[in-house]
């Protein structure tokens, strides 16, 4: 193979999470797949932690957030949010990666974030507010793009089947709305709405709240 660069390693470890895990990504079993000696690897990542922050940062990278301009700070923080979500989609191992590194050691997260600490300022929040936002916004693009609903059908088809049952069996008398609602509420929901509906959600609770400044 050509030249070992950091970006090559951090692709494969992300390919091993996806498919195995984070626990299976480790540098020798990645110097395996590389074709090279585990020293090649620590070159480039001396260690496990090291090595998270690389696919962390490998991962938001694919995430190139548009730079200011003059259309609304609502417009430009559904890009930045909707943008986010489909990064974090492309590898079913980034919820697990994003939980274990502190997003202050990951160069590429640090202009996402940026751009939202900017754009919450825009909108009239305070110091605190604004940091809460952007972690608000961290959390729920997350939550949405590892949603159940974009499992592969096998899997998600079988895991559906069983909670709904579980619900539907529960005493109608007590629980109606669960029993009801049991298929859209354990995974029976549209793709396409899930996200259009949770992008929704989380940025007209951020519009409300700055027309109320």
């Amino acid at each position: 193979m050509g030249k070992l660069t950091a970006q090559a390693i951090a692709e494969r470890a992300l390919e091993v999470g996806d498919t195995e895990g984070i626990d299976a990504v480790t540098i020798r079993r990645l110097a395996t797949d590389l074709g090279v000696t585990p020293m090649a690897l620590y070159w480039h990542y001396k260690n496990k932690e090291q090595l998270l922050i690389g696919m962390a940062d490998h991962l938001i990278g694919g995430f190139a957030p548009k730079p200011a301009d003059e259309r609304p700070w609502q417009e430009q923080l559904r890009d930045l949010v909707e943008g986010l979500i489909r990064t974090l989609r492309t590898h079913p191992c980034a919820k697990n990666v994003i939980e274990q590194i502190d997003p202050v050691t990951v160069p590429n997260f640090l202009a996402v974030w940026e751009q939202a600490l900017r754009l919450a300022s825009s909108a009239g929040f305070g110091v605190e507010e604004s940091c809460l936002i952007t972690k608000y916004i961290l959390q729920s693009s997350i939550a949405i793009a590892d949603a159940p609903v974009h499992m592969e059908a096998g899997d998600r088809d079988e895991m559906v089947r069983v909670k709904r049952l579980g619900l539907q069996s529960l005493p109608v008398e007590k629980y109606p709305y669960l029993v009801e609602m049991a298929c859209p509420m354990v995974g029976g929901l549209d793709p396409g709405l899930y996200d259009t509906f949770g992008v929704d959600l989380v940025l007209s609770g951020i519009e409300a709240l700055a027309a109320r400044r």
